[in-house]
């Protein structure tokens, strides 16, 4: 710093001299300019050495600021994951006198803690270290009454799942410093809460609990009837989800093996995956409905008209026949319930392999599904969508789809014909018809809720019945595939319904894999498994839905006849 010294000139007053007082005024003001300097270097300095303290308030401010989350509650207002309070224990090694009287100390309460990194660690010269996240209130007041030097807790906000796995996959996990990593956890992270993060606003009193169109008691129920049935049934595994087919709400959703979210290392095991949204499968039968839907809707295809099924088709040096065949010709109603793959193909064939295509994405079953979840998978789709895919995916083999995906194509059939995208938040029917494309009629989709339901009165869905809900579906068994090959014996079932059908409100699936028959039982086809368990689910369900029973005879009112 340069320094002008040039009003400091001597002041001369008659004989030229400088009098005595302005000299003393000069000395005295340099004194205090080199004073007010020293001071500000010295607190410079102080500062720096105080820099560990201040590190720690600056991880405590920053972790109780950023690890605040918004409450999950359910469409009844029941909380499925809060925040609560917590502790983890850290050390400034810098400030340990004796670093192996604390690492003693410290591995007296936590055992785990007895390694040479973490007694290392402790020697360090280290302004700060995490010792353990996440303690427990006993744990802490153990640590505490040691009195260790260097040794302190940070309070933190650690999440909690009151239901554990009711609904897991669809609520998610977090990670250790509480930021959502799957499910509805993580939706929150990138929908608005990292955007909260970054101004400041994510303390806990200012975030609103994130309401979802999950029904805490329906979704418990449907999990308990598939964990009952998974066991009865030895499935590999199991899904089930229910939709508001006229909103598109996912009202319950629920993928066996499942997780409990309070211990989020079971979410990273392979077999626990959400196969209900991030799996693909080929469908099966129930694809058959679409077909059909596809086939009517057309015009070229009508109720009364018949295809012969009598025979196999051969097509591309493949042969395509019925599991059970009548071997004769079939009406369309006939084709639907006795579930006839040739009859199927030729409805198909009929309409046309770009009608075949088009429709299907029309449905949303030839791109991945977008919903609030972020694990959402891709269908698989054919190679070449020649002929043979064609007619194989009329019934359900050559296209993997997700549940959900399967789900919401489903309810389009019934509904009045249209599709609405689902969601896992709130949405009223004015907003749902907002967003509503019609894929088929009202004449259509009437004929089709006919058929679901003679399916339940006369075919493979008569195990679903449920007095007074009138419920319709269509059953599905897919050979499963092994190195390529499709496997007898080896399937993946399902039943897609959906009730009271005289006037449809909610759509069902139920889907097993590779189940084995129950005791007593000869065959492991949908019809014995999906079909029984989609009808216990429903008997449970339906009056905690507020769906009113009619046992009145003759009351259905679907307005389709067939002779």
């Amino acid at each position: 710093m340069a320094w002008n010294f040039s009003f400091f000139k001597k002041t001369t007053i008659g004989s030229g001299r400088v009098r005595g007082p302005a000299k003393s005024r000069i000395y005295i003001s340099m004194l205090l300019f080199l004073l007010a300097y020293g001071a500000i270097a010295g607190r410079l300095v102080w500062l720096g050495w105080q820099s560990e303290p201040d590190e720690v308030t600056y991880v405590a401010e920053t972790r109780n600021n950023r690890a605040a989350r918004p409450d999950i509650i359910d469409r009844n207002g029941e909380i499925l994951a809060t925040d609560v309070k917590s502790a983890s224990l850290y050390a400034e090694p810098r400030k340990i006198p004796d670093a192996d009287e604390v690492f003693e100390g410290l591995i007296s309460v936590f055992p785990e803690l007895n390694t040479p990194k973490i007694e290392r660690r402790l020697k360090s010269n280290a302004g700060f270290i995490w010792l353990k996240r996440e303690i427990s209130v006993a744990e802490r007041n153990a640590v505490h009454s040691l009195g260790l030097p260097g040794v302190g807790f940070v309070g933190e906000s650690k999440r909690f799942y009151p239901g554990g796995h009711t609904a897991s996959h669809i609520v998610g996990t977090v990670n250790i410093d509480n930021q959502g990593i799957s499910g509805m956890e993580r939706y929150i992270d990138t929908a608005f809460l990292s955007g909260l993060r970054e101004t400041g606003f994510t303390n806990q009193d200012v975030l609103k609990p994130l309401q979802l169109s999950i029904d805490l008691r329906v979704q418990h129920a449907i999990r308990d009837e598939l964990v009952h049935a998974q066991k009865r049934y030895n499935a590999k595994a199991a899904v089930g989800i229910l939709t508001k087919v006229d909103t598109g709400e996912v009202i319950a959703m629920s993928s066996l093996p499942d997780f409990d979210p309070n211990d989020r290392s079971q979410a990273l095991e392979p077999n626990r995956m959400n196969r209900a949204t991030a799996g693909v499968y080929e469908m099966g039968s129930v694809f058959k409905g679409l077909t059909m839907a596809m086939a009517l809707n057309s015009g070229k295809v009508h109720m009364e008209d018949k295809f012969d099924a009598s025979q196999p088709i051969r097509v591309s040096g493949r042969t395509i026949n019925d599991f059970h065949g009548r071997r004769r010709a079939l009406t369309v109603p006939e084709i639907f319930i006795f579930s006839s793959n040739i009859g199927t193909a030729k409805a198909m064939l009929a309409t046309g392999i770009a009608e075949q295509k088009h429709f299907l994405g029309e449905l949303g079953l030839t791109k991945r599904l977008k919903t609030e979840l972020p694990e959402e998978a891709r269908p698989l789709l054919p190679p070449k969508w020649n002929e043979l895919a064609a007619m194989t995916i009329s019934f359900g083999h050559g296209l993997s789809v997700s549940p959900l995906q399967m789900v919401i194509a489903g309810a389009t059939l019934v509904n009045g014909g249209y599709y609405i995208p689902p969601t896992f938040l709130p949405r009223t029917p004015i907003e749902a018809r907002a967003e509503a494309r019609r894929v088929i009629s009202s004449k259509t989709s009437d004929e089709l809720r006919y058929l679901n339901r003679l399916n339940v009165l006369k075919g493979s869905g008569r195990n679903a019945a449920v007095a007074g809900y009138d419920v319709g579906g269509k059953t599905g068994t897919a050979q499963k595939v092994v190195d390529g090959k499709y496997v007898e014996g080896l399937y993946r079932t399902s039943f897609l319904s959906a009730f009271p059908m005289s006037n449809p409100q909610y759509e069902l699936l139920v889907m097993f894999d590779e189940p084995h028959p129950a005791e007593g039982q000869r065959s492991a086809v949908a019809g014995y498994n999906a079909t029984p368990t989609s009808g216990a689910i429903i008997r449970r369900i339906a009056p905690m839905l507020g769906v009113v029973p009619d046992y009145n005879e003759g009351a259905e009112t679907i307005p389709v006849s067939y002779q």
